[in-house]
């Protein structure tokens, strides 16, 4: 008894040891994402307006949702650390934080859009944003690889829909560098155009996913 009592006793401790460092990583990579896109949103709304961008301006707001989702998982991730009884209601919060930025930044993109080719503007260039998005894919891939991991060990939708919108800026870095690249062929500024709408396509997408999580759709700790 007293053999086994010390081997349950053990296994607790390392559990939690696990469980303690598992949330340390997600506080890190919520920090990592605060800062990188505060860089990465600042230079490319900059360089966006400055060049009549709309797809690399796009880009820069998606990287300041990038920044509202990490907060709210920072919230989540030290807030459940301190009490780990209460995280299901925090992570319905960081969902939903998450959900509304991503609805906001889809209207904007859309009506941006349809101003931009209805009065047929056209970028001054792209070459900021080929640029932009290639660095943007590279450091975004490891990012989520890592918040994804981490998301599963903890099953936390959460952590999982932070990672998902890491994701989602891969896919958003994917259609800048193509509207960019192309517009630097082309020289058509309708490419630039329908580079935000893409843009905005994919924020709709993981903004109502991250509702549906919220409502407890598709749950996964909170609901056993």
């Amino acid at each position: 008894m007293a053999f086994n009592a010390v081997c349950e006793g053990n296994f607790i401790t390392w559990e939690n040891h696990t469980m303690k460092q598992l949330w340390k990583a997600a506080l890190w990579a919520s920090i990592i994402t605060i800062v990188y896109n505060v860089a990465e949103g600042i230079v490319s709304v900059f360089f966006g307006y400055s060049d009549e961008t709309l797809s690399l301006f796009g880009f820069g707001l998606d990287s300041f949702v990038e920044v509202i989702s990490g907060v709210g998982v920072l919230h989540l991730v030290v807030r459940s650390m301190a009490n780990p009884a209460e995280w299901d209601a925090f992570e319905r919060i960081a969902l939903r934080i998450t959900g509304t930025s991503f609805y906001l930044l889809t209207t904007g993109l859309v009506v941006s859009a349809a101003v931009s080719i209805y009065s047929g503007n056209r970028p001054s260039t792209t070459v900021r944003g080929i640029i932009i998005s290639l660095i943007s894919i590279v450091t975004m891939i490891v990012l989520m690889k890592f918040k994804m991991n981490i998301g599963r060990k903890l099953n936390s939708d959460a952590v999982i829909a932070d990672a998902a919108c890491t994701r989602t800026c891969i896919y958003l870095s994917i259609v800048l560098l193509v509207a960019s690249v192309l517009y630097e062929i082309f020289k058509i500024g309708y490419f630039d155009s329908i580079g935000a709408l893409g843009i905005a396509w994919y924020a709709f997408g993981e903004g109502r996913e991250a509702f549906e999580k919220a409502k407890g759709k598709s749950c996964g700790c909170c609901c056993k």
